[in-house]
């Protein structure tokens, strides 16, 4: 290889390190999962609680200038959807990396996968082959990201329970028992054993939480 060849490779590789640089700069974190649980499982004081902790743990690594709000569905008289309380998007993640451009494309063709579905601190979150396996992520929501109409509790008690109960999870690394759309989805793939944190483990569960800034 010339000296001019390697130059140019060398400048190329440079522009390229500029560019990715600057995309990143470009889109600051406006997506993330909790990197922890804060200790009562699904009780996080209802839905204002959790968004409360997703800003407290978005203030902590210095995205805290924006509105944070957790990806949590809750029903009622009216039921309050997930897909309506996150904004409009684009969202990426801690790398600045693009998870989706719009409420629709994240419900259709979300980029989340176990690399790209990151915490507030830019670290892998362990899933599928990972010890422990904490790819159950809290939503209570159905795969369209609206609240459930049917008359057993998918939330645990609307973010109120920690013992007893159940609430829909999904799979941020996209993995499960085979291929089914079930095993698949980011937001709705099964109901948890329980709402406290023991038992939400055994299913592969962390209680954690998908965030996503609204501004």
């Amino acid at each position: 290889m010339s000296r001019m060849t390697m130059w140019l490779a060398a400048a190329a590789a440079l522009s390229l390190g500029a560019i990715a640089a600057l995309q990143a700069q470009q889109a600051p974190m406006t997506f993330f999962i909790t990197s922890v649980n804060p200790g009562k499982g699904a009780d996080f004081g209802g839905l204002a609680g959790a968004d409360a902790y997703c800003q407290q743990l978005a203030q902590a690594a210095g995205a805290g200038n924006r509105t944070w709000r957790a990806y949590l569905s809750a029903t009622g008289t009216p039921p309050v959807h997930a897909r309506d309380r996150i904004g409009r998007g684009p969202w990426s993640n801690a790398k600045g990396v693009q998870i989706a451009a719009s409420v629709e494309d994240l419900h259709k063709n979300p980029n989340i996968n176990k690399e790209t579905a990151l915490d507030e601190k830019g670290q892998v979150v362990k899933g599928g082959g990972d010890t422990p396996n904490w790819h159950d992520i809290l939503t209570g929501t159905q795969p369209d990201g609206t609240a459930f109409t049917v008359a057993e509790d998918r939330t645990c008690g609307n973010w109120t329970k920690g013992g007893e109960g159940t609430a829909i999870v999904g799979h941020h690394d996209r993995r499960g028992i085979g291929e089914s759309p079930e095993a698949r989805s980011w937001n709705s793939s099964h109901p948890t054993r329980g709402c406290s944190l023991a038992l939400l483990q055994t299913t592969g569960s962390g209680g954690l939480l998908y965030c996503f800034a609204t501004n």
